[in-house]
């Protein structure tokens, strides 16, 4: 990517917007792999929200109920994003609490959904935990912000192992500050194998 040696993450996310194809992960996670706690996220980072949106805008989305419940109502459904969310919850679609949503079973069934909406070229898997581990195997890129915090959770990011090799990162080395002052940098992962 022409963004390896900037420290640029604006342009980091317009170049991974127009490129990415396929099935992809994205998620937030402290510098211990932790994505959430009580079904939110254990820190406020507004340049990561502006970095997600960009990048998922137009694009179908996929993500497990409870995922979908830690949205505040006024976010739910993602605005510009056809969003896919999957439950073993009999009748749940029909909740007021699904409003927006399109209802699906399973992962197969949810990214078979994605195929027939607008952006469907490329799917984003936002989680939790499970549908995370469930699509680590299919994806072929992974989108991680790591931001450099302590923080206790209950959800922790899925392990990528070896078949995944980190391709760009911003900044190349060390950190972004946000406004807030806390650091973080975005890093694109590609499946290598498999």
């Amino acid at each position: 990517m022409s963004t390896e040696n900037t420290a640029d993450p604006q342009a980091f996310s317009e170049e991974l917007a127009g490129s990415v194809t396929g099935v992809g992960l994205v998620w937030a996670q402290t510098s211990g792999g932790v994505i959430g706690k009580d079904g939110d996220m254990p820190w406020h980072l507004p340049e990561d929200l502006k970095h997600f949106n960009r990048l998922t805008m137009g694009h179908p989305v996929i993500m497990g109920r409870k995922t979908w419940l830690s949205f505040p109502d006024k976010y739910r459904p993602l605005p510009g994003r056809t969003n896919i969310v999957i439950t073993r919850q009999k009748g749940w679609g029909e909740s007021p609490e699904a409003k927006g949503a399109v209802v699906v079973p399973s992962l197969d069934d949810a990214l078979l959904e994605s195929q027939f909406v607008d952006g469907g070229e490329t799917v984003w898997i936002l989680g939790g935990g499970e549908v995370f581990r469930q699509s680590t195997d299919l994806a072929n890129v992974a989108v991680v912000t790591t931001i450099d915090v302590e923080a206790d959770g209950d959800t922790f990011a899925p392990e990528l192992g070896e078949t995944w090799e980190a391709a760009a990162s911003v900044p190349p080395d060390g950190w972004l500050t946000a406004a807030n002052g806390t650091q973080y940098r975005f890093t694109k992962w590609v499946r290598t194998q498999g």
